[in-house]
């Protein structure tokens, strides 16, 4: 994410350490044949980490409005939050807005904020028009604000509805962010083993099994030279991860020693 993080502003930390969750629903049969490549996945995971959201699920769906609702619906109760990006433009085959109705059990129809948007930005419109499907919205939904090209997301109970293309997708997520709950925020930190995998997996899974809300996770990696290993060391409070992280780094070079 990089400038996603620095460009955030929290949403209403919950009580205690409560955890925040979420998953992200990518809809599009281009991005399931590989003609676009998303962009979204990766972003919204920086952000939502960066703010205290951890986002636990994704999955990609087909523009098939049984399957969008059928992923709805088994996410929505599970999660917080469950954010959408894809099928919300002006072509037949936009059919998000009206799936999310349908996996409310809600009508749609125009809504008079939205078209009052799109008639303030375009002039007066025929509502016949193919851009004014973008102002169809279910019954009981609020409006997620789209700054680049007007046209708003919404969101019904926990579910958010979003653009798929990347800016105006990530100009909602900042529109939305400030009033969300979040959770403690999850802290990182990576080490470089300087060693293949195999050589240290069971030293760390050693630590692993030794602290309780840490998570450690090794990635292997070629330099062009040897294969080698990042150590990434995750936990929600700081001197709990600066303590095992220490424990890595020692176990690292106990294990170099000896080469």
């Amino acid at each position: 994410m990089g400038d996603a993080a620095a460009q955030t502003t929290p949403g209403t930390p919950s009580a205690g350490d409560d955890l925040v969750t979420a998953a992200f629903i990518v809809i599009g049969d281009e991005i399931l044949s590989g003609r676009t490549k998303d962009k979204n996945i990766g972003y919204i995971a920086e952000y939502l980490t960066a703010i205290g959201i951890d986002l636990e699920e994704v999955r990609v769906v087909p523009d098939v409005r049984e399957r969008i609702v059928e992923a709805i619906n088994a996410v929505r109760p599970r999660y917080d939050y469950v954010f959408t990006s894809g099928g919300i433009g002006p072509t037949h085959d936009d059919i998000t807005a009206d799936s999310i109705a349908a996996a409310f059990g809600v009508p749609i129809d125009f809504d008079p904020r939205a078209v009052a948007m799109l008639c303030e930005r375009y002039g007066s419109v025929d509502m016949e028009h193919p851009r004014m499907r973008m102002a169809r919205v279910p019954q009981g939904a609020e409006l997620i604000e789209n700054s680049v090209s007007t046209a708003p997301g919404f969101r019904i109970g926990n579910v958010h509805v979003m653009a798929g293309v990347p800016a105006i997708f990530q100009a909602m997520l900042d529109a939305l962010a400030p009033g969300l709950k979040t959770g403690k925020v999850m802290l990182s930190a990576a080490i470089e083993a300087g060693l293949p995998e195999s050589r240290v997996a069971k030293a760390i899974s050693a630590i692993q099994d030794a602290h309780e809300g840490v998570l450690i996770g090794s990635y292997p990696r070629a330099d062009g030279a040897r294969f080698t290993t990042q150590i990434v060391v995750r936990a929600r409070d700081q001197a709990l991860l600066d303590r095992v992280t220490a424990e890595v780094e020692q176990a690292l070079d106990a294990l170099r020693a000896e080469d």
